[in-house]
């Protein structure tokens, strides 16, 4: 009896399982049905958000309060559906440059105000209701920087509440005396899943609640979800899953959740290939999101192993941009063997609604145990120094009718013009553009310098990098978003 006890209980568990499952499949597929397509740019403002919320202001199946102000002024909304007993409460962009979930939650709720998936939705919003706090750190976001206006750190804030971001989230949480809770970040897109050239698209926590790193079952349900997750999204993103060191840090707003009783899950959106905007980080958001929520609400996730916690890769910090191997470079009459690890570093436009590049080396040498989201095996390459275009040019007119394909392949990665365009802070163009009197210095590669030179095989030049992008001169096409200018 106790045997047959056991295998109803398995294949209920499978049977669960295998339905959400099923459910994560469609909603991967379904996904551009919702997509909130107002906010595709990565520096949203609450400015941008705001038609979004009166929206479902405006709408019955919504709550929506003003829980707090910014120190700035800006409004901070809660905005609650369903009506069950179990409360799941989610908040995002406590650090203003950190989107990509601020998006999907957006994505979220027009799913939840969409008539598709009748029977899964009810299930939800009967055992659960569910609470969104998006875009914490507004003023920050209009700045796109981590930090609110007081210069803090908001989730550094859990103890001493400076500031009114702080007392809103902990405010709200105690209110909901919220049984779930996910804290949604972005992280930087050079992690990578240790040990391994894969970026770690997502990565999870589920913090300590004391320096012992004590297993309750508070913290154990949420690293029972995070298992959940991390099964969900091996599948559009396999290898692609981290999981942060789990070290108490006493004055952060996850660690305190947890010791406060709420489940907390901590969800970090990396870096995806090819995806600058981080859009499909975003829909994997979406997915793993409301599959979780999903399973709260079915309690499927109960009979999740806590063991596979452990099992999910740790979070390591060794991607580079573009990873250069076994160049040779010639430095005082003798020639060395370097790897170059370069990344492409934004900077935002003065609005902060847009950006462009200043790339740098970041590090040389032997970068064996790292890796690139783009490498170029240089073996048998040597570097040469970009040399400046022989004539002097007076407008952007001119130089927009070089042949850029002729001039890289000639080694020149510097137009020098006799003016500039005021306002002009950077090159259109697949060349840096220097001042009349500007002299370049001579090639002295260094972690911090703007990565711009040559690679020569066989007296042949094949390569260009142009302020850290990688040119292959055998193709027609040049991927080069800006350069600089030297004046």
């Amino acid at each position: 009896m106790k045997h047959l006890l056991l295998a109803a209980l398995f294949l209920y568990s499978c049977s669960v399982i295998c339905q959400t499952d099923n459910i994560t499949s469609q909603l991967y597929d379904t996904y551009e049905n919702y997509k909130e397509g107002s906010i595709g740019k990565r520096r949203i403002k609450r400015a941008d958000i705001q038609p979004l919320i009166d929206n479902f202001t405006a709408n019955d199946k919504f709550k929506v309060q003003t829980v707090g102000k910014s120190i700035g002024g800006k409004k901070l909304s809660l905005i609650s559906i369903g009506s069950g007993e179990t409360n799941v409460f989610l908040w995002s962009q406590m650090h203003g440059d950190e989107p990509t979930a601020t998006q999907a939650i957006f994505d979220i709720l027009n799913f939840f105000d969409s008539a598709d998936f009748k029977k899964e939705k009810e299930a939800i919003f009967a055992n659960l209701t569910i609470h969104f706090l998006p875009m914490l750190n507004p003023d920050g976001a209009e700045l796109f920087q981590r930090r609110n206006l007081l210069g803090i750190d908001i989730n550094r804030d859990a103890l001493r509440l400076q500031s009114p971001e702080s007392k809103t989230l902990k405010r709200v949480r105690d209110s909901l005396n919220a049984d779930f809770g996910f804290n949604l970040h972005d992280q930087s897109t050079y992690y990578n899943a240790e040990r391994t050239e894969k970026p770690a698209t997502i990565s999870y926590l589920a913090p300590a609640y004391n320096y012992e790193k004590d297993i309750n079952e508070t913290r154990g349900n949420a690293m029972k979800i995070i298992v959940f997750m991390n099964d969900i999204l091996q599948k559009y993103a396999p290898g692609q899953v981290g999981r942060y060191n789990d070290d108490f840090e006493p004055r952060a707003f996850g660690d305190n959740i947890q010791k406060w009783g709420t489940s907390t899950i901590l969800i970090e959106s990396g870096g995806y290939p090819n995806d600058i905007e981080k859009q499909e980080i975003r829909k994997l958001n979406y997915t793993s999101i409301l599959s979780a929520i999903y399973t709260i609400a079915k309690k499927s996730y109960e009979t999740i192993a806590i063991e596979k916690y452990e099992e999910i890769p740790e979070n390591d910090r060794k991607l580079f941009d573009l990873k250069i191997t076994g160049a040779s470079y010639n430095l005082m009459g003798n020639t060395y063997v370097l790897d170059l690890g370069i990344n492409q570093i934004e900077v935002d436009y003065p609005d902060h609604n847009s950006f462009w590049y200043s790339s740098r080396i970041l590090d040389q040498g032997d970068l064996s145990t790292y890796y690139g989201y783009e490498t170029l095996d240089a073996t048998g390459y040597t570097i040469k120094q970009a040399k400046v275009y022989p004539r002097t040019l007076n407008s952007f007119e001119e130089v927009k009718a070089l042949n850029f394909n002729d001039i890289l392949k000639q080694g020149f990665g510097y137009v020098r013009l006799s003016m500039f365009p005021a306002k002009r802070i950077n090159s259109p163009f697949p060349v840096h553009l220097i001042g009349a009197k500007y002299n370049v210095p001579e090639l002295n590669l260094s972690p911090g310098i703007n990565p711009t030179f040559f690679l020569e095989k066989n007296g042949v030049t094949e390569y260009a990098v142009i302020n850290g992008f990688l040119v292959n001169l055998k193709k027609t096409d040049i991927n080069v978003p800006n350069s600089m200018i030297f004046r």
